[in-house]
């Protein structure tokens, strides 16, 4: 059993890939977070007036999942890690984590350039073999929706060279989250709503 764990409507409304039984883990070892998780995808929605929106600091889109997952006690995380040999500290800096809760890493690549993918796969395989989280979840968008941003007039906006699905499975099956298990939710146009 892997992706097949969750409902049917989220495997028909995302892309889904998992790795290293990520699905299993969440289920069984994480009860509560597969619920938040399970439930921030079936109530999001990509609305065209968040895809439109001016771009800032953090989009429309990476907030409506974060403050959701905000009100179900998720956090923003840093870590502060060191690997003590023969008596010398040697700092492993990882980077913030967009939502963390009871060991599972949660994060969200709208729009960023590609190389974040990178940053986020090390930082999971780093915090997993440091035993700080369990699993790591990435959230971004299906290569398909260039299509729609085309149509929109926001295509230039959404490169080739972004966060996208055809830019992170490559990275994953390349092993750049190392041994820890992993689960993918790409953000299709069956979610797209024509909100005005």
């Amino acid at each position: 059993m892997g992706i097949e764990l969750l409902p049917q409507s989220i495997r028909e409304k995302y892309e889904v890939y998992e790795w290293r039984h990520a699905c299993a883990i969440l289920k069984n070892d994480f009860p509560n977070e597969w619920n938040d998780i399970i439930n921030v995808l079936e109530s999001f929605r990509l609305n065209k007036s968040d895809i439109v929106k001016a771009g800032g600091r953090k989009s429309p889109i990476s907030n409506k999942i974060d403050n959701f997952l905000y009100s179900l006690d998720w956090v923003e995380k840093s870590f502060d890690t060191k690997v003590l040999i023969d008596e010398q500290k040697h700092t492993t800096p990882t980077h913030k984590i967009d939502c963390l809760k009871n060991r599972i890493a949660l994060e969200i690549e709208w729009n960023n350039k590609d190389p974040f993918f990178d940053r986020d796969l090390n930082n999971f395989r780093l915090l997993f073999e440091l035993r700080a989280i369990s699993v790591g979840i990435i959230i971004t968008r299906c290569t398909e929706l260039q299509a729609l941003f085309n149509l929109l007039g926001k295509g230039k906006s959404y490169g080739s060279s972004t966060t996208h699905i055809s830019k992170l499975l490559p990275r994953i099956e390349g092993g750049g989250g190392g041994g820890c298990p992993i689960l993918v939710f790409g953000i299709s146009e069956k979610l797209y709503v024509e909100d005005y």
